[in-house]
């Protein structure tokens, strides 16, 4: 694997990130919840809180991107109140003049750990992007040791490029997977969730073949990646990753949009990693400002 020579100047982020495949186990078995951590099912969702390393953390969990905010803020209230967690706030907006009205700066300094539930990613892009909100908790993403996951939607708007349109219908024609940028906690990086559950492989490849320097990272259903310092990935949970790494393709039609082309990509480089495994996120674009 080749690395840029330019020295990259860009901040190691204090923060962790949990990024989450979707429809991660909640349980209710409180048996299994106070059992051995290697038993119980609750892996992913147990491992978000205790890195978090609090006594009494305070987590603020985002549904913005669901169209029923309530009922999903109880389902993660009741299972985080299960795993200790006292202090739970619910933020939601609906449309963006909430956002720029709405003063959180003193719930996003005081909050140990923020979780994005699933829905539409689209919403968080459009409502947050821009916002200083989402400038307030990249700020303390960089400076602070706090904890920022996001599950299915909530985990495919962290990166950038970000999906937002092609399902598996039409994933395989040229064109048809659309993209935009994400909220960008990594970039040149695109999530994709539920990826083998819902068949996204072909997707991925075909957001990988427009840009080569980005790598697509599909996560499957109750599994996740634990980001450490930004590039550091821990693979955790019940599933697999599948990484989709671009950088030696040697031939694809992506330019040719005749009717109902399917994609041709040669030379992928692909993973498949599970829980206990470890991966690099390669920085091979340099920053800049």
């Amino acid at each position: 694997m080749w690395t840029s020579n330019v020295p990259n100047s860009s901040p190691v982020p204090n923060g962790i990130l949990v990024i989450i495949g979707g429809k991660e186990d909640k349980g209710s078995d409180k048996e299994v919840l106070n059992g051995d951590e290697n038993s119980s099912r609750l892996k992913v969702l147990e491992r978000f809180i205790k890195l978090i390393e609090k006594d009494d953390p305070v987590v603020e969990v985002v549904t913005t991107a669901s169209s029923m905010g309530d009922e999903s803020f109880e389902d993660y209230r009741k299972v985080f109140e299960e795993l200790g967690v006292k202090q739970i706030g619910h933020m939601h907006h609906k449309v963006r003049r909430e956002v720029v009205d709405d003063d959180l700066s003193e719930r996003v300094q005081n909050a140990d750990a923020f979780f994005f539930t699933g829905g539409d990613q689209l919403l968080l892009t459009s409502l947050y992007g821009g916002s200083m909100f989402l400038t307030h908790i990249k700020e303390r993403y960089i400076t602070d040791r706090i904890v920022i996951a996001g599950t299915s939607a909530g985990a495919m708007a962290m990166s950038t490029p970000m999906i937002y349109a092609g399902n598996k219908k039409v994933q395989q024609i040229a064109g048809e997977v659309k993209i935009t940028t994400g909220l960008e906690f990594l970039k040149d990086v695109c999530i994709d969730t539920h990826f083998i559950d819902r068949s996204r492989f072909v997707r991925m490849a075909q957001v990988i073949v427009t840009n080569p320097t980005s790598i697509g990272i599909g996560i499957e259903e109750d599994t996740a990646i634990v980001v450490r310092e930004g590039t550091k990935a821990e693979v955790i949970g019940n599933g697999v990753i599948t990484i989709i790494e671009g950088f030696y393709i040697t031939n694809s039609n992506i330019s040719d949009f005749a009717e109902d082309q399917p994609i041709g990509i040669q030379d992928l480089k692909v993973h498949l990693l599970p829980a206990g495994f470890f991966y690099d996120i390669p920085q091979i674009n340099p920053p800049h400002k």
